[in-house]
């Protein structure tokens, strides 16, 4: 039974992924909700129907205190059936149809819509950019993804749990009281209109505060996990009261902010005590004046003082649901703020992928500044023919890696264009130009899995051998066999922490020099490939590099100006242009930039920026 309404919706389904989702809130719940439509109405019709027993049962047990007036075997005789009757409705069909209703809300709808929305974010947020993810912190993104679904999940079933059913017990109310007298109803509509009021006044204050709470809470996230996954510098830089301090700002706001949304639920307290009273005694006072005037039974009473007991429990309980309805929605339209931003980087509509031939790279006019005046490159024009090594050095900021980042397509340039085999790449599939280039980083960060998983990342569908080949190549596979982790999982099964710390400098960059070895892409991009090895294990592994050039079009970016002299061009940028090119002889000979390089550095370096000024 919990199966079928488990399974009445698939969250992972097929749907119409959009680029640009919703903006506004509704809009935006609503496109979630599609592929619930069918279940929601069942939702409501079955919230109404417990709500109209639960106020049949009040009606009936006036009717019960009414007929109690006459002897016992002549009430027996006129109304056993009905009572027998009642008794089977109230232990069998009630529970029944509360059962339904349950199982649609707790089965079907809470489970499934909260992880459509996280699987639908998390499928949306991925999609962005690489420059979007720089621009935010990855903690606060990730405690929106979090946080979103089960706030959507909650606003939804608080409106089938307590809106709908309250809806439906207050209107059954005023025609159980109109039907016994409708002057008992008068009390009812003014307690209604002064408890709307109060609702009012509270939801807008509730939404706004949630929100801004929300956001406060998802800053702390930030902040914290910045400073965790830094721990490193934060330690060897002794700035544990630094990072407190900055912490303890985003958490004193957080305080602030929850401290307000706290006095908005006190305020609601204290008045909603105070009108329960006035319904209690209105309708209840009203209802014994008419008994005592002879015009309510006994019964009449019974019922409505039954019903407003009834009303004055529930009343708390459906402020508090529509409140915390409000504060979710506010939860949502923080969550907004990250996953509900347009994809701004796409693949053309008739986009193909990149049918690679050759590995012929066409550089044509490429500019790219981040959206500034300064920085980035300048107007770029560059050809590198299919097999061609090239070296490129310059230095910092002088437009390498934004060079790099625009042949990936992590960035789109603000003008010019990049070909591959004639192809404009921002015109074939992003995954097809991807998998078609390997990339060895300075920052040789790994997925927090075992060695076996990162090192397949490669190329998922490799044999256990040619992972083996690979990691031997990379000088990686002896060093692998005698890992072990704190779970006591050893060789390619152990884990290698977040980043890749449980491994040395040395040891990740070997790990990541084995996957790409294992993809075997035709374009090769190394951005200090070798930096973090000590010089044994680089010199062993210059031969593995080489290697893997073999066939292949390579950029080198590299200080260590040995590991590119054998390059057959070198490239030196300054200020995000080309300022030299050509073979290593021939740029010593001209006495440039690169001469001066090579003459001042140390250890194979070059030199710092001040140095080379000089």
């Amino acid at each position: 039974m919990f199966r079928f309404f488990e399974n009445l919706v698939d969250p992972y389904g097929p749907y119409d992924e959009k680029d640009t989702p919703p903006s506004r809130l509704l809009p935006f719940l609503l496109d979630y909700a599609q592929p619930f439509k069918r279940i929601f109405v069942y939702a409501t019709i079955m919230s109404v129907i417990v709500a109209t027993i639960e106020i049949g049962l009040i009606w009936a047990m006036g009717w019960v205190v009414d007929i109690l007036a006459g002897d016992p075997e002549a009430v027996w005789d006129a109304y056993g059936g009905w009572l027998v009757g009642l008794a089977v409705f109230i232990l069998l069909i009630r529970p029944a149809l509360q059962a339904l209703d349950v199982l649609l809300l707790n089965n079907t709808i809470l489970p499934n819509f909260g992880t459509l929305i996280r699987w639908r974010a998390y499928k949306h947020v991925l999609r962005q950019s690489v420059g979007w993810f720089e621009n935010d912190f990855a903690g606060r993104i990730a405690n929106r993804i979090m946080q979103t679904p089960p706030a959507a999940g909650e606003a939804v079933f608080q409106v089938f749990d307590a809106i709908t059913f309250s809806l439906a017990y207050v209107v059954g109310a005023l025609v159980l009281l109109g039907q016994a007298d409708a002057r008992l109803a008068i009390p009812l509509i003014g307690w209604l209109i002064l408890y709307g009021m109060l609702v009012v006044w509270t939801v807008k204050r509730v939404g706004p505060a949630s929100q801004a709470a929300s956001d406060a809470r998802s800053e702390v996230t930030g902040r914290v996990v910045d400073s965790y996954t830094n721990i490193h510098s934060v330690k060897m830089f002794a700035h544990n009261d630094a990072e407190l301090d900055y912490a303890r700002d985003a958490i004193e706001n957080t305080r602030r902010t929850f401290q307000y949304e706290m006095r908005l639920f006190t305020i609601m307290d204290v008045v909603l005590v105070t009108l329960n009273g006035l319904l209690i005694v209105s309708v209840v006072g009203w209802a014994l004046w008419l008994w005592m005037q002879g015009q309510a039974s006994v019964g009449v009473v019974a019922a409505a003082t039954a019903l407003t007991l009834r009303l004055n429990a529930m009343t708390g309980w459906i402020m508090w649901a529509l409140t915390s309805f409000f504060r979710q929605l506010g939860v949502v339209a923080e969550g907004m703020e990250t996953i509900a931003q347009p994809i701004t980087l796409v693949d053309e509509p008739m986009a193909k992928p990149l049918a690679l031939t050759q590995g012929k790279i066409e550089i044509q006019s490429l500019s790219h500044h981040y959206g500034r005046e300064t920085g980035g490159l300048d107007a770029i024009s560059l050809t590198i023919q299919p097999g061609e090594k090239v070296g490129l050095i310059g230095r910092s900021g002088a437009g390498k890696s934004t060079l790099v980042k625009l042949l990936l397509r992590f960035y789109d340039p603000e003008s010019g264009r990049i070909l591959i085999d004639g192809q404009d790449i921002t015109r074939v599939t992003q995954d097809s130009l991807r998998m078609a280039i390997g990339m060895v980083q300075q920052d040789s960060s790994l997925l927090h899995r075992s060695v076996r998983e990162n090192i397949l990342y490669g190329r998922p569908d490799a044999s256990e051998a040619e992972m083996i080949a690979a990691t031997r190549q990379a000088q990686a596979h002896e060093f692998i066999l005698n890992l072990q982790d704190p779970q006591g999982r050893t060789g390619y099964d152990a884990q290698v922490g977040e980043r890749g710390v449980k491994l040395s400098g040395g040891q990740r960059q070997r790990v990541t020099l084995a996957r790409v070895i294992l993809k075997d892409a035709p374009i090769l991009l190394l951005d200090e490939a070798t930096s973090a090895l000590d010089s044994e294990v680089e010199a062993a592994i210059q031969d593995t590099l080489y290697g893997m050039m073999e066939g292949k079009t390579v950029i080198a970016i590299a200080h260590r100006l040995s590991t590119i002299a054998h390059m057959d061009r070198i490239l030196v940028m300054d200020q995000g242009r080309i300022v030299e090119e050509g073979a290593h002889d021939a740029l010593l000979a001209q006495g440039g930039l690169y001469a001066g390089f090579w003459a001042r550095q140390s250890g194979g370096f070059i030199a710092t920026e001040t140095e080379a000024a000089e």
